[in-house]
């Protein structure tokens, strides 16, 4: 009989807020700091992220802060909720982590936080995990994206090495959201401007309908699920990618939070997967 595994329960850390900044009216940046992170460490990925604990309204948890004795000795409901954030920046001199916190007022959880959040204020933080950093191999780069991966894109983009070629599509709220992306690679950015309340609707035929340059493309494609699952065939499909040329997430998925689309996800990439490999044989 094959013994049942105890999920491992992660490592995690103490954060301070150090400060905070407003970079579009849409995106705030949050910088934490403190003793906490001291063996916090991301590896070599440029889509690392981490796990933000969000303490349940009225629970007091043991101090030090303890998930495993959380997750022990409380019921679920109690637990911290978790919100997936992309680590913008991590400085390890300065004990210094940045993460960039997509808006829409009063709606959701880690939103309205960031939005209020002041030096001092504590929260805990597992990971990081990761998986994608363009590949210096390649011979172009393709990223796409709206708010949710903007992070993590131009995270990409400064790790270029100089004169990379990268093409990036990025679909957002507006002008007003646009930011700018450093890189030392050859670069061009096409900001698309959302139809409201329909992503992908202009992201969508942006890329079907653009010009690639030659040779071998690594391409990162995450954002909302709806548009990642069609661009994903799209590129498999029609444009020939294999599997190792591509970084694919639903980042999340509209008209769900991100505790009902984490429970849906797995469900779904399975269902893509057959549908997508069924479509290639």
């Amino acid at each position: 009989m094959t013994e049942r595994q105890t999920p491992r329960t992660p490592t995690t850390h103490r954060a301070l807020v150090l400060r905070r900044e407003r970079l579009t009216p849409h995106m705030i940046r949050v910088v934490f700091g403190g003793d906490g992170l001291r063996e916090f460490a991301t590896g070599p990925y440029t889509d690392s992220y981490v796990k933000l604990l969000f303490p349940a309204p009225g629970v007091a948890y043991p101090q030090p802060f303890d998930l495993a004795a959380v997750r022990r000795d409380l019921p679920r409901d109690q637990w911290p909720r978790t919100r997936t954030y992309t680590v913008r920046r991590w400085d390890p001199a300065a004990l210094e982590l940045t993460v960039d916190f997509v808006t829409h007022g009063d709606e959701g959880l880690a939103g309205p936080w960031a939005s209020a959040a002041r030096p001092g204020d504590e929260l805990h933080l597992a990971g990081p995990g990761g998986a994608y950093a363009p590949d210096p191999t390649a011979d172009w780069h393709l990223l796409i994206g709206d708010e949710s991966a903007v992070p993590a894109i131009a995270t990409a983009l400064a790790a270029l090495p100089a004169g990379a070629v990268a093409r990036v599509f990025l679909e957002v709220g507006g002008p007003e959201e646009e930011q700018k992306l450093e890189s030392p690679g050859s670069v061009e950015i096409t900001w698309l401007d959302r139809v409201p309340g329909e992503p992908g609707a202009v992201l969508v035929p942006a890329v079907t309908g653009a010009a690639f340059p030659p040779g071998r493309v690594h391409a990162f494609l995450h954002g909302e699920a709806h548009f990642v699952r069609e661009l994903r065939r799209h590129l498999r499909h029609d444009r020939g990618l294999t599997r190792d040329q591509l970084s694919v997430s639903g980042y999340w998925r509209r008209g769900k939070d991100e505790d009902g689309w984490q429970a849906s996800k797995p469900d779904w990439n399975r269902r893509i997967e057959e549908e997508q490999e069924g479509a290639g044989s």
